[in-house]
């Protein structure tokens, strides 16, 4: 069975008919701000330390909020999604972005609501390319057979898209996750981590795989992508603030729309503005990760996200990650990035056409 017959299997009964629909420089709106120039709002965003959320403040280096009025303020980067999400409720930040640790979030409280993808993909059900497993020398785990997973030491973010990787992976090869040791790691930790041996293997996001390689001697890639796992990350706030503030949610999705339309018309550029903002990144490693990633960039919603993050549930609920039974519809918030689908479709007419079946509106609802 391949790794989207898998996903079918997991995700069950009429989730099939939705997983088959998925298969494989902005300016002001001023229908959106009442017309005229919209008044300057300030807004504080936040993400995370990785290429696939650099969108974020490359819309703020090529002045797309301020084109609709915008004054992002944004943060010093997190380490991971979980970091981001604390900052959100205690009023550090407005808008963050982040995957798979708001489902834990959500479970556990946070009224978070999922406005738009900073990566993804509404037009096919699994996409990973941003993914990649390195393995340290010595380590007895091959590209070649993979099966050499079992009995090893694997560092992942625990409850993080890394995390998922590696269950998807283990599910396509049929080996229990039990068969290996997961070790929470952090991803600035994994290559000290590899390099005494407290781990063998790293999964993880870019640029990290791609750092790990250059930091660590005879650290080799093993596995990169494959489509064994519907990859999920959400522009994230929380649902008082989007009720209480329409208009700055709706400019503020324009302007990441517009700064990933940008990155998938200019990735060189894009790497070459990522060396600025995250720490320590070298424009090789840039260039490199950013190819993976504008295959990731598409910022709408279909019905294949809401299948996608329903079946990103179950795989962790699976393992015990997260409880079961997680509502993804009361999750997302499709009005506001559909609206914008619809008044600016020239920041989205490079991306796949999303399947008939798979299209959705403001008042979309999901029922599995």
């Amino acid at each position: 069975m391949n790794h989207l017959s898998r996903l079918a299997v997991l995700a069950g009964g009429p989730l099939v008919l939705l997983l088959a629909a998925c298969g494989g420089g902005a300016t002001v709106d001023e229908d959106a701000t009442g017309g005229g120039a919209p008044q300057l709002v300030t807004v504080d965003a936040g993400y995370v330390s990785a290429v696939d959320q650099i969108g974020l403040p490359i819309a703020l280096e090529i002045g797309a909020f301020e084109e609709q009025g915008l004054d992002v303020r944004l943060s010093q980067p997190f380490p991971t999604g979980v970091d981001s999400l604390n900052a959100l409720p205690a009023g550090e930040v407005d808008f963050v972005q982040v995957g798979t640790p708001a489902i834990g979030a959500a479970q556990r409280g946070l009224d978070l609501v999922l406005l738009g993808n900073y990566s993804g993909s509404a037009s096919r059900r699994a996409v990973d390319d941003t993914m990649a497993v390195v393995a340290r020398p010595g380590s007895g785990i091959s590209g070649d057979d993979l099966a050499t997973l079992r009995g090893k030491r694997i560092g992942v973010s625990i409850g993080s898209i890394n995390h998922l990787y590696l269950i998807g992976l283990l599910q396509d090869l049929q080996i229990p996750v039990s068969e290996v040791e997961v070790v929470n790691t952090a991803p600035p930790d994994m290559p000290v981590a590899l390099q005494t041996s407290g781990i063998d293997a790293a999964i993880v996001w870019d640029p990290w795989p791609i750092t790990i390689r250059e930091q660590v001697e005879g650290a080799e890639q093993v596995v990169r992508g494959g489509g064994y796992i519907p990859y999920v990350g959400y522009i994230v706030a929380m649902r008082e603030f989007v009720e209480q503030n329409p208009d700055v949610v709706e400019r503020f999705l324009i302007s990441r729309a517009a700064a990933d339309r940008w990155m998938r018309d200019n990735p060189d550029e894009a790497a070459e503005a990522a060396t600025r903002w995250l720490p320590g990144t070298e424009l090789g490693v840039a260039q490199e990760a950013m190819q993976y990633n504008v295959a990731q960039l598409d910022p709408r919603f279909s019905a294949c996200n809401y299948v996608a993050l329903d079946t990103v549930a179950q795989m962790l609920a699976e393992q015990g990650v997260t409880q079961p039974g997680f509502e993804v519809a009361d999750r997302f918030v499709p009005g506001p990035i559909t609206t914008v689908m619809s008044k600016r479709p020239e920041l989205f007419d490079d991306l796949p056409e999303i399947p008939e079946a798979a299209r959705i509106g403001p008042d979309f609802t999901y029922d599995r």
